[in-house]
């Protein structure tokens, strides 16, 4: 198996092959990781995500929880700690050290992460992929049963497999930069010059971020100076900034991939979707992306699995790459509106997020992902999260929750053949009798009350066998 791109989504998704047994080998063109963090936080759900593999309590000793977040950069922020999770904040911690953090678990599940190695083409037939790789012994090619592009939103895998990546283009552009500031502040600005949030970051340095209304849009480099100029517009002063680290523009171009399959080839992450980096949101769906297509992708190259569970992947994250959209489009409306209009949006949807509960907590659902439920027919229950009880799912395996006492023989003979763990006792999250649990934590199937034979046909139909002990021995 070979997975293109070393960052959070593609450490995670190798990292997920490997538990399900897979030999993966993961494809890097940067020869080293870079020192700029795109993202600054991990969300509820991918704190949850990090549960269920025992890697939670390694982010959050080195995290800083913010019970509040911002949508759109409106003035009343979103409060988190209502949410119905154990982890109710946006956990600050830089990307940087997301992906060290990640890495480090591929690697103690057998993965191999080679750097310096970009793909330039692929081509596809019935058996595998054939890559065309330069790395630093020169050009040679390397061949894999399936590839997943986890490459970013310059995919050389989407491209190559031919994937149309619709969309809308940049309208307007938004500027990062992070140095040192004399008398810094901890400040948010939104007026008629633009909007900026300033907020600490490492090593004494502070990212600032926004937009800039007088900005006449052409994306060159942006400098010190320009950083300078524009945050003085908006907050009347630089704050003394100097000794620059990281200096960027970045556009609000929205793009979806049409599909997320192609044959032997998955994409997930930024390879999948672009979109405005409102709200922090890009690295924790990807993750989402990664988990919910490790699973899947392990068992179908174990040959545990039809390869029709992958068209799964892309019937349940694609509508939710639409969503992403959405949101992240509305949130760079919100962002750029500098007109009177505009600005009356924001101060009427801000007293809203004060004033109305209800509204509040579906916006903080939904930029937290803990609002996700995959469609499905059946009982309410199935297609979404388990909220607790996270540590059962460490070794990657589904979970067949009964009452003490159960299951009967025949699910319990089912359960063994499939590698399901069973695990008797009551839920204080559920009044269902039965829930069968997805490796990823989301409900396949549930019922108030089941036969034992009605049970056992329930597992057989989540459609693969699990292994005992990962397998990373196995050809991917």
């Amino acid at each position: 198996m070979v997975v293109v791109g070393a960052g959070p989504v593609g450490l995670w998704t190798a990292a997920e092959l490997a538990l399900g047994g897979v030999r993966t080998v993961v494809l890097e063109r940067a020869t080293e990781r870079s020192p700029h963090s795109k993202a600054l936080g991990v969300h509820p759900r991918t704190l949850e995500v990090l549960a269920m593999r025992g890697l939670v309590r390694q982010f959050l000793d080195e995290g800083v929880p913010v019970p509040r977040w911002h949508f759109g950069m409106l003035e009343n922020r979103l409060d988190f700690s209502v949410l119905d999770t154990p982890y109710p904040f946006m956990l600050a911690l830089p990307q940087l050290r997301t992906e060290q953090l990640l890495e480090e678990h591929a690697l103690a599940l057998g993965v191999r992460v080679l750097r310096g190695h970009t793909v330039t083409g692929l081509r596809q037939d019935a058996d595998g992929v054939r890559l065309d790789v330069t790395g630093p012994d020169g050009e040679h090619a390397r061949t894999a049963r399936w590839v997943v592009g986890a490459d970013g939103v310059g995919s050389a895998v989407r491209t190559a497999a031919g994937i149309a990546f619709p969309g809308t283009a940049t309208t307007s552009y938004g500027y990062v930069g992070e140095v040192r500031l004399t008398s810094p502040p901890v400040v948010s600005a939104h007026n008629e010059h633009g909007a900026l949030i300033t907020v600490p970051v490492r090593d004494g340095r502070y990212r600032i971020a926004g937009v800039d209304a007088h900005d006449g849009g052409a994306p060159g480099p942006f400098t010190l100076e320009d950083l300078r100029a524009t945050t003085t517009r908006v907050a009347g002063s630089d704050f003394g900034m100097h000794d620059p680290g990281w200096l960027s523009r970045y556009g609000n171009a929205t793009r979806l991939a049409e599909r997320y399959r192609s044959g032997r080839v998955l994409l997930a992450g930024d390879a999948a979707h672009r979109h405005l980096p409102a709200g922090g949101v890009g690295l924790n769906v990807g993750v989402q992306d990664a988990m919910n297509l490790g699973w899947r992708l392990a068992a179908v190259a174990r040959g545990d699995a039809d390869p029709s569970l992958l068209d799964e992947y892309h019937d349940e994250r694609h509508p939710i790459g639409e969503q992403l959209a959405e949101h992240t489009l509305a949130q760079s409306a919100l962002i750029t509106a500098t007109a009177p209009d505009g600005t009356a949006l924001r101060s009427l949807l801000s007293r809203t997020i004060a004033t109305v509960p209800e509204f509040a907590l579906a916006l903080a659902r939904k930029l937290s992902a803990l609002d996700v439920a995959y469609p499905s027919a059946g009982h309410p229950l199935t297609g979404s999260r388990m909220p607790e009880d996270f540590e059962l799912l460490r070794h990657g395996r589904p979970l067949l929750l009964v009452p003490a006492g159960s299951p009967g023989p025949a699910s319990t003979a089912a359960a063994a053949e499939l590698g399901v763990e069973v695990v008797p006792g009551a839920r204080s999250w559920t009044d269902a009798a039965v829930v069968l649990v997805r490796p990823d934590g989301h409900v396949g199937w549930a019922a108030d009350r089941a036969a034992d034979e009605e049970v056992a046909a329930a597992l057989r139909g989540l459609g693969t066998r699990f292994p005992r002990a990962t397998r990373p021995d196995q050809a991917g």
